[in-house]
């Protein structure tokens, strides 16, 4: 049976990326890194599941189900 994917906080992602809290959302704005999920109110995390898909390949990293900035599916027009 598979581990169940863990939510981790920024100072956790912070130690596992080696980026600035800055670099951080500017690179999940810019859509290079995970995006966090709201878990509370005032509290959001990453999947950890996600965070080491970004540290084992930093640059080619794109969201599940998307390649190349577009999302799967969709046609060229």
């Amino acid at each position: 049976m598979s581990e169940p994917d863990r939510i981790i906080r920024l100072n956790t992602v912070l130690a596992r990326t080696g980026l600035s809290r800055s670099t951080i959302y500017r690179k999940i704005a810019e859509g290079t890194f995970p995006a966090q999920l709201r878990i509370s109110v005032h509290g959001a995390g990453w999947r950890e599941s996600d965070i080491n898909r970004w540290v084992e390949d930093p640059v080619g990293w794109r969201p599940e189900g998307q390649t190349n900035g577009k999302a799967l599916g969709r046609h060229m027009s």
